[in-house]
Order: structure tokens, then sequence, then C-alpha cells
């Protein structure tokens, strides 16, 4: 009897360590604070140049949004991520130094480098 009580309790528990990870890895679970917000997005109307950051850290879809919303916040500026790639895509209206955008993320725990 002992051991049907044993057995059972393991395979709840990997059930719920399973449907944790396949959240997880779908960008559905509460690794970041996940949530339905979604950041505005911003549109530029004189777009100068674009740059490429890789950033390292990024683990789903709430991760992107908060990485677009801090790029986003800075002024003359504006940012799209691909999360496959760990990509972020910064399109400059203004002339904007580099390590604004590397503090701004690296302050959510994010390294950023360029591509």
């Amino acid at each position: 009897m002992i051991n049907e009580i044993i057995i059972a309790v393991i395979i709840i528990v990997v059930f719920l360590g399973l449907r944790s990870t396949v959240k997880h890895f779908a960008g559905k679970s509460g690794c970041c604070g996940s949530s339905d917000y979604k950041p505005k997005k911003k549109k530029l109307s004189n777009v100068l140049y674009k740059k490429c950051f890789q950033v390292d850290g990024m683990h789903c879809e709430n991760c992107k949004q908060r990485v677009e919303e801090a790029v986003n916040d800075i002024h003359g500026v504006s940012a799209t991520v691909n999360l496959k790639k760990k990509e972020l895509t910064v399109s400059y209206e203004a002339s904007v130094d580099d390590a604004i955008i590397k503090t701004a993320l690296e302050r959510l725990g994010y390294s950023v480098s360029n591509l």
C-alpha cells in the first residue's frame, strides 16, 4: 500500500514538472512575470539608421516585451525583438549613445553586445 502512495506522489510531481516546463518554453509561464500586457509600438517619423544588438537572457514573450518597452522609453529610438535569434533591432530617429540602450537593458538583468 505504501509503495502505491509513493508511486502516485512521484507521478504527480513529474506531471507538474513537465507541465511547468512546457509552459515555460511556450512563453506562457511566470518565469518573468508573464501577463497579457502588450507594450505600445513606437513609430518614428524619420528613421536615420538601424542597429542590431545581441541580447542574452531573454526566455519568453514577456522578456521580449520588457526589452522593447525599455528601449521604446528612450527618446529618439524604437525597438523590435526577434526572440528566437535573441536579437534587438533599434531604429534611430536621433543620435543616441549605445551605452544608454545597454544600460537600460542591463538594469533589467539582460546582457547586451553589438552585432
